[in-house]
């Protein structure tokens, strides 16, 4: 965009305690984007711009040629449109391959991690006691103590009767959780060669990363004490990614494909230990009309409702694998082999 001027510049509705906020201003940051933020609330969309079909955190209001905006939600299509719209700094790698690679972590961070990042803000006294109140004074720091109280109570509330959606409940809790341990502790080894998830310069996939590590590795008591007590790394890692604007990329500064499979194993493997069986189970039950669905992820009994925009998300996976060359998915099979990964590039 050559106009920054406050007519061209985007306009973000987001909040503090919203990783896919986060995610999002962190790339814009890095991508030298003009933007305004506005704190608030998807409930409550701003006065003069276009309500989003549907109402999610953050919503992005793009400056239209002939006036006005348009509003976009869902942090993945933001991304993709501003890499559209915007040259330079990229967030996609290059090479289809670890384009698809970028793609599969990104997806795995939006739709899988985010269980840790609800799980543990609601799982636990201590986090409970400490989420509810942030997140009534991200949304209005001047809301008087005892409205504060009043609607931090209602919001814990309504939020742990909701862990179910996202698969957290007494079955479950250990899977998640492990989950996460693991997790941290490939991130703490995998940024150390080169500074981000695929090389030098960071993709898509670690601002999904990030956004979900903002909560858990700094605001939530519980995981944050974890992440700190054996990532240290990763945790100064996550303060870094909030703003890059300093940062200059070089094309160069990508993983190489004869790299990524020694480079990435540790991560693919978890991705395919518990978010690739997620993905198959919660699709079959799409396509069969359930409700809800049992199945085993790490050994271990995981129930919770279907979820249908996951089921897309599996679609929409494939589709990439079914686009790349003969060649270039006969190299991304190769990096994902034994990992469990390696399903997406099957018919079914």
């Amino acid at each position: 965009m050559s106009d920054t001027s406050a007519s061209s510049r985007l306009h973000v509705l987001g909040a503090a305690g919203s990783p896919y906020t986060r995610k999002v201003i962190a790339a814009l940051r890095y991508r030298h984007i003009p933007y305004a933020l506005h704190w608030g609330s998807h409930r409550s969309p701003m006065p003069g711009f276009p309500e989003a079909k549907v109402k999610l955190l953050p919503t992005v209001y793009f400056p239209q040629a002939g006036g006005g905006y348009e509003a976009q939600v869902d942090s993945t299509p933001i991304l993709a449109r501003l890499e559209r719209e915007f040259a330079g700094r990229a967030l996609v790698p290059s090479d289809p391959v670890i384009a698809f690679l970028d793609h599969l972590i990104e997806d795995f961070a939006d739709e899988w991690l985010t269980k840790a990042m609800f799980h543990y803000r609601w799982a636990r006294e201590a986090d409970i006691a400490h989420a509810g109140p942030q997140l009534v004074f991200w949304h209005d720091t001047t809301t008087s103590n005892a409205d504060a109280k009043a609607a931090s109570d209602f919001i814990s509330k309504r939020q742990i009767d909701r862990l179910y959606v996202v698969g957290s409940n007494a079955v479950t809790a250990t899977t998640i959780e492990q989950s996460y341990e693991r997790l941290v502790d490939v991130l703490e080894a995998l940024i150390q060669p080169a500074g981000f998830v695929l090389g030098a310069r960071p993709g898509t996939a670690d601002f999904g990363l990030y956004g979900q590590l903002t909560q858990l590795g700094v605001v939530d008591p519980t995981p944050a004490a974890l992440c700190a007590e054996r990532a240290p790394r990763l945790r100064a890692w996550i303060d870094r990614m909030e703003d890059l604007s300093g940062l200059e990329p070089q094309d160069t500064d990508w993983l190489a494909r004869d790299q990524a499979q020694a480079r990435l194993a540790p991560l693919l493997a978890e991705i395919g230990r518990v978010y690739v069986p997620f993905l198959h189970a919660n699709a079959k039950a799409a396509q069969a009309g359930e409700a809800s669905f049992e199945t085993v992820i790490d050994g271990r009994v995981w129930t919770q409702p279907t979820f249908a925009y996951q089921a897309k998300c599996l679609v929409w996976l494939k589709d990439h694998a079914k686009s790349l060359s003969g060649p270039d998915a006969e190299v991304c099979r190769t990096i994902l082999s034994g990992t469990g990964c390696e399903a997406l590039f099957d018919a079914n």
